[in-house]
């Protein structure tokens, strides 16, 4: 039976486990993003309006929901490393999963064994659905779907004539618009409340 205690354990899981684990995959993204020399790139966590941007990372309101990683270009443009840039998260995930059961079962972590558990879990969900090669529900190619046609076909992807991963200039432009827009809908609403 769903409990209280399994309420809050899913209050934590939504809020601190899976944030934690999407920007530690994401974390993959920059690191690898790195390595095969990604200009301008950042981590871009959740939707909405920005709450702060700093260096890297742009944070926004709903921080739990829809996280990416963006750049403009790559300097390394070899197969190989695009690879590595797209299994980057699986990697971590990979190896944060495995260093967090290797304490688990070393009993280093017994103290909070139950929300380390859960963060296994989710660590691994997300390998799982990344590593598998697989189309989105909007069409997209997953990690694995890239990882595989960049090493079948030698390239990003078959049927997607546009980058996977949104150039971080193009999001921002996009960014900037919504906020607009956004902003004009809040002021001719207030303006009509005004007049009423």
């Amino acid at each position: 039976m769903f409990g209280l205690s399994d309420l809050v354990g899913l209050v934590i899981s939504a809020f601190i486990i899976f944030p934690t684990v999407i920007f530690l995959r994401e974390f993959g993204y920059m690191i690898f993003g790195f390595l095969v020399g990604a200009k301008n790139s950042r981590i871009t966590l959740g939707s909405g309006p920005r709450v702060f941007k700093i260096g890297k990372l742009d944070v926004r309101k709903y921080s739990h929901l829809y996280s990416w990683f963006s750049y403009d270009e790559l300097r390394n443009t070899s197969k190989s490393a695009y690879v590595l840039l797209y299994a980057g998260p699986i990697m971590i995930n990979v190896i944060i999963g495995l260093l967090i059961n290797a304490l688990l079962a070393n009993d280093y972590l017994s103290v909070y064994e139950t929300f380390w558990h859960r963060f296994v879990f989710y660590t691994f969900f997300y390998v799982l659905f990344d590593a598998v090669p697989m189309r989105t529900a909007n069409g997209k190619p997953n990690n694995g779907m890239i990882i595989y046609q960049m090493i079948r076909y030698g390239k990003r992807t078959d049927y997607n004539p546009e980058p996977f991963l949104p150039s971080t200039f193009e999001m921002e432009k996009t960014y900037q618009k919504e906020m607009e827009k956004v902003k004009r809908t809040i002021k001719d609403y207030k303006s009509d409340n005004e007049t009423n």
